[in-house]
């Protein structure tokens, strides 16, 4: 479990293939790690496996770079990290289970006074889980939304502060790039109570 505030951005040193999908060795300010830790690289949450003094290894299955963009990644991307929320942490962001829903498209990056307007073309069957000011994971980063001008069609709207812009990768977005997204888990699970209580009303 995460909190979409990212606590370190990291560069991805190497890539190496395996039989089972694709190795990660990922450089970052951590200097405490333990084997078997979860840590959320781009929002994915992914398993250290070896690690030393501000490096970590990590694997990603051939399931996994399906369902992300992790397939594409090479040797010196920046990547967003967050370790895994403890008990009697702060919950600053909102509640993240590094389980990515889907890929989505920037369409268009705006600047508007002191805030930079993102605009996102969800996957299928995302745009249902979205409602005004409610949350949204962007490769790991805990986001409002802002608009949704897109409606059904789907596409939402972002607004990047300052902070966000300087402390992750976001601030260098351009339309045609593809991230991460994780709708929020409340919003998930009552849209699958909703459906098993329809279910249960039509039989």
């Amino acid at each position: 479990m995460f909190t979409g505030l990212i606590d370190d951005v990291g560069r991805i040193a190497s890539v190496a293939p395996t039989d089972a999908g694709r190795e990660f060795r990922i450089e970052c300010r951590y200097a405490d790690l333990a084997a078997g830790e979860s840590i959320a690289v781009n929002g994915a949450c992914l398993t250290v496996r070896d690690h030393g003094p501000q490096w970590f290894t990590a694997a990603a299955v051939t399931t996994t770079l399906d369902r992300t963009t992790m397939g594409a990644w090479t040797a010196g991307a920046r990547v967003n990290l967050e370790r895994a929320l403890r008990v009697g942490d702060r919950l600053g962001g909102h509640f993240v289970q590094g389980h990515v829903d889907g890929v989505a498209t920037v369409e268009l990056v705006d600047q508007r006074g002191d805030a930079r307007l993102i605009d996102l073309a969800l996957p299928s069957g995302l745009a249902e889980l979205m409602v005004p000011h409610g949350s949204l994971a962007v490769d790991g980063v805990s986001l409002t939304v802002n608009d949704l001008p897109g409606g059904a069609s789907g596409t939402v709207q972002l607004s990047l502060i300052d902070f966000t812009l300087r402390h992750t990768t976001l601030g260098a977005l351009v339309a045609g790039d593809r991230v991460h997204v994780e709708a929020d888990m409340l919003g998930k699970y009552v849209q699958r109570l909703l459906k098993e209580s329809t279910w249960l009303s039509e039989r």
